[in-house]
């Protein structure tokens, strides 16, 4: 029986491992009617569109959590290359084009993982951050988050990050 315990309790930290979320927990209520935009999310891996990827899962999602005006901002404004990484320049246009569209609430980030790591199982492994800024109030940070997740061998680096973006994205204190 002590057996068995230490097996599940091992296990437990096994898998509590696999998943590291940190949110900002004292933030302002945000109004899931106001007038969204998803801003680029930047990509700082060495894997060409990862931030893309992310930007078309964090779209989905947001809609799923209620959010109905959501506005994507322009793909002209968006480099993500392999050669040639997104710059803060980007960003600055990006929240410019979202004053003037009337937005209340912006959303971005950075993807700084995304890939299958090396060895025999070859786990899908994605890292993301986010932040709200309130466009109306000066660009004041009004909610972040950041997390990573691994997976098992043989699941998609999409679901995983899928996952990812959703369990930060459900901390989202709206209204």
């Amino acid at each position: 029986m002590k057996t068995i315990k230490l097996g599940i309790l091992g296990l437990l930290l096994a898998l509590s491992s696999c998943a590291v979320l940190d949110h900002d927990t004292g933030a302002q209520r945000l109004d899931r009617n106001a007038r969204w935009a998803l801003l680029p999310i930047v990509n700082h891996t060495d894997v060409a569109q990862a931030g893309l990827r992310a930007e078309a899962i964090t779209e989905v999602l947001l809609r799923a959590r209620g959010i109905a005006d959501l506005r994507r901002y322009p793909a002209a404004l968006n480099q993500d290359t392999l050669f040639e990484p997104a710059e803060r320049g980007m960003l600055t246009e990006a929240m410019d084009w979202a004053r003037e569209q009337g937005v209340r609430y912006a959303v971005t980030g950075v993807v700084d993982e995304w890939h299958y790591k090396v060895g025999i199982d070859g786990e899908p492994a994605a890292g993301i951050t986010f932040q709200v800024i309130d466009l109306q109030a000066g660009e004041k940070v009004v909610w972040s988050a950041a997390g990573g997740k691994s997976g098992w061998s043989r699941e998609a680096l999409s679901a995983v990050a899928q996952k990812l973006i959703k369990d930060l994205l459900s901390d989202a204190p709206l209204e």
